[in-house]
């Protein structure tokens, strides 16, 4: 698993970061956030999305906007033309370089209303996906002056989606000082890379160098989710990419996202997807 915090680098002729990701085995589940806001164009490839609290399906030509921090992840399940590779079109943009050009062009105030929905995630509607697919597509091989013009289109093109779908329950807070958010990078790197692992607030209080006490109030304060409610869900998020894309036994499965109980395991999954992970697993069949 990455890190979780990703950093991304920008080109010295570009004001955003843009990746064209072809994947021929699988979209592998790497939990990360990052700064940035990124908008995800998903091709030839169906599975699940990850996105704070939120697990959907995707498919062919997926098309989401998330808020800076926002942990997120895609897995994938397949391909609908088993010959190509999944393919991933990423765009990301730092929230000044957003605000800059919505504060200064009113053209723009309607993009700026999406970016505020986005701080938790949206998901266009397939009407519009189809709409901005060929202009993202072209944008990956215009040079860096027509696909900064080209992402503005497809901004505003989003913006008009009355259909968006918003995806997690909570954002994550961006207003933290920058000394707190490092501190809380640090445990959130920590949980994500360990989650399988038992974790006690003493080690990861040790690890923000705050007292266990602090570190509830910081984390809470962060990620509006206390240490146990944000480790649950990020236990049963994995526990469903496994479920649903591997034959692995639920009791190795429980096991292998931290539980060394079936029952605990059943419960939890239980109360937070509404299924048992057997029931969860027979819709994917």
């Amino acid at each position: 698993m990455k890190p979780y915090l990703e950093h991304l680098t920008v080109t010295d002729d570009a004001s955003w970061a843009m990746l064209n990701r072809r994947l021929d085995d699988a979209i592998p589940f790497q939990w990360h956030h990052h700064p940035e806001y990124e908008l995800t164009l998903t091709l030839n490839s169906r599975g699940q999305r990850f996105i704070g609290d939120h697990i959907g399906e995707y498919d062919d030509g997926d098309l989401v906007l998330i808020g800076p921090y926002l942990p997120h992840t895609w897995s994938s399940i397949d391909k609908p033309d088993p010959n190509q590779p999944h393919i991933a079109l990423v765009m990301w943009f730092l929230p000044d370089w957003a605000e800059h050009l919505t504060a200064k062009f009113p053209e723009l105030r309607s993009t700026g209303a999406m970016l505020a929905r986005a701080a938790a995630g949206l998901r266009f509607s397939p009407a519009t996906s189809a709409a901005a697919r060929p202009l993202i597509e072209t944008l990956f091989q215009r040079p860096p002056t027509e696909r900064f013009l080209l992402l503005l289109q497809v901004l505003s093109l989003l913006a008009a989606d009355r259909a968006a779908t918003p995806l997690a329950a909570t954002a994550p807070n961006t207003t933290s000082p920058t000394a707190e958010r490092t501190r809380i990078d640090r445990v959130l790197d920590h949980i994500h890379q360990n989650f399988a692992e038992p974790l006690t607030i003493a080690t990861l209080a040790d690890i923000a160098a705050l007292s266990p006490s602090g570190l509830h109030r910081t984390f809470l304060r962060h990620t509006r989710q206390t240490v146990s409610q944000y480790l649950i869900r990020l236990r049963i998020g994995r526990a469903c990419a496994l479920l649903s894309s591997t034959a692995l036994p639920v009791g190795q499965i429980a096991g292998d996202v931290g539980y060394d109980s079936l029952a605990n395991f059943n419960r939890q999954f239980k109360a937070l997807k509404g299924a048992t992970p057997r029931q969860y697993r027979q819709a994917f069949l």
